[in-house]
């Protein structure tokens, strides 16, 4: 039986134990904290396509994350959920029909794997759904869905199923050193298998820098940071931030409201929290657009984790969510990935493997 070791405990890194030990592998995991603790235990709880991406051209991406959603939606219903959110008409956001035209390729994207397609709503429809969201000059709604989570519970979740399957989990044991031969180095000792998977999401490309191993990807850490606030509908809203191109969620979650997420470039030696400028973002962004206004004393809870996006691109939210898949003999790397298609990434590495 062929031995593989996984590199990384978080989402994307079980995912890809799982369906390698599905197939028969022998597979070990060594994750240097404690599993689904840091980025991964960090997201906006949110199992989507990324109807934003659509403005990048990431056709395929969203295509599999809209078949994804549907996997986790079926298969996990008791930590997972359909959510409608509001995309508000303002004379300041995107135009209806460069929106409709986004709602419409979201919908025909997903195909028979669609949980409910867009609709328009008036004002006073969008009223009864929201009572706070600021009415003045609102030209109406688009009505989606997407799906919702627990991140963290959802993780252990895979990870239940990797120890079903005979999947060998190290917590507390960080990987200082990998070779393209298949040999790797923890405190406790070096070991040999017959490939590596290096899935360590914003340390991946810095363990292969450690290791000296040659590498033509690269990766930008970019910092999401979100705040916990009382709860204001049963909605979800997304909204863009005036003056900038980008969105935020303002979502329900867990009997709160869940606002975010900031997108600020970030370093590996930095401290992982909430910034006074993203903590002060949020909160102007959320008075703007809700008549029941929030401060900072009405902040419940904040986190925040950090993102591997594929270098490349100037602007930090044209970004893609993408992920690549690179091979140095025995080791493979896995480059960026987004929560909603850890279970396709898993797939993509086992194919890669199989080669």
């Amino acid at each position: 039986m062929e031995k593989v070791a996984i590199i990384g405990g978080g989402i994307n890194g079980l995912c890809t134990a799982w369906k390698l030990a599905e197939a028969g592998f022998k597979v070990t995991l060594f994750e240097r904290g404690e599993l689904m603790q840091q980025t991964s235990a960090a997201s906006s709880k949110l199992l989507h396509g990324g109807i934003r991406y659509l403005e990048n051209f990431e056709f395929r991406l969203v295509r599999e994350a809209l078949e994804e959603r549907k996997w986790w939606l079926e298969n996990v219903p008791n930590l997972t959920r359909r959510l409608p959110i509001l995309y508000p008409i303002y004379p300041h956001t995107r135009a209806r029909w460069k929106m409709k035209i986004g709602m419409t390729l979201y919908d025909f994207l997903a195909g028979k794997k669609g949980i409910g397609r867009h609709r328009w709503l008036t004002p006073r429809q969008v009223k009864r759904c929201s009572p706070y969201l600021n009415q003045q000059n609102l030209k109406g709604a688009y009505l989606f869905h997407d799906g919702q989570m627990d991140d963290q519970a959802l993780g252990l979740w895979v990870a239940e199923r990797c120890r079903e399957l005979g999947v060998s989990i190290h917590t507390q044991h960080p990987v200082n050193r990998i070779t393209a031969h298949g040999t790797l180095s923890t405190f406790q000792g070096s070991f040999e298998f017959d490939t590596i998977i290096n899935v360590a999401g914003p340390w991946s490309e810095q363990l292969l820098e450690d290791s000296h191993l040659p590498h033509d990807e690269h990766l930008d850490l970019v910092r999401g940071s979100h705040l916990l606030l009382p709860p204001i509908s049963k909605f979800g809203h997304l909204l863009e931030v005036p003056g900038e191109s980008r969105v935020v969620f303002v979502l329900p979650y867990k009997s709160q409201t869940l606002l975010g997420t900031t997108e600020v470039q970030h370093t590996l030696n930095e401290t992982v929290e909430v910034s006074k400028g993203e903590q002060t973002y949020l909160l102007n962004l959320y008075n703007h657009y809700f008549t029941q206004p929030c401060y900072e004393t009405d902040i419940r809870s904040k986190y925040a984790g950090v993102r591997p996006l594929l270098s490349g691109k100037d602007s930090l939210s044209k970004h893609s969510r993408e992920y690549k898949i690179t091979r140095n003999e025995r080791l493979i790397t896995v480059f960026g990935g987004k929560w909603t298609t850890a279970r396709a990434l898993g797939l993509a590495v086992l194919n890669q493997l199989r080669k």
